[in-house]
């Protein structure tokens, strides 16, 4: 009897270290995909219809004030390094670090 608790607590702890593992290759996984991932097209209809840009410079439009980056927008998931990041705005691409759209809304 006391070979298939011992079986059973090996099996066990072979799952916890498994899923440990699983679970630690999760974060990395992320960043991983998020620095493959393709930049925001700018004559994108999205991009458009939100007036991105990759450089902030270039906006024309009067709602943007001039200390507002995709850096410093809550939507921007990069660190404050990155020339590049994702934003949740558009989901599965990257945005310029100093561009800008009109969803823009400061970091808390």
């Amino acid at each position: 009897m006391s070979n298939k608790s011992n079986g059973a607590g090996e099996r066990r702890r072979r799952f916890l270290r498994m899923s440990a593992a699983g679970l630690a290759a999760v974060p990395i996984g992320r960043v991983a995909f998020a620095q493959g991932a393709e930049k925001v097209d700018e004559n994108s209809p999205t991009a458009k219809a939100l007036d991105y840009h990759h450089d902030a410079a270039a906006v024309t439009n009067p709602k943007r004030k001039k200390d507002q980056f995709c850096h410093n927008c809550q939507f921007f998931q990069g660190t404050a390094k990155d020339q590049w990041g994702p934003c949740t705005v558009f989901q599965g691409k990257q945005v310029a670090a100093n561009g800008w759209c009109s969803t823009w809304v400061a970091k808390a």
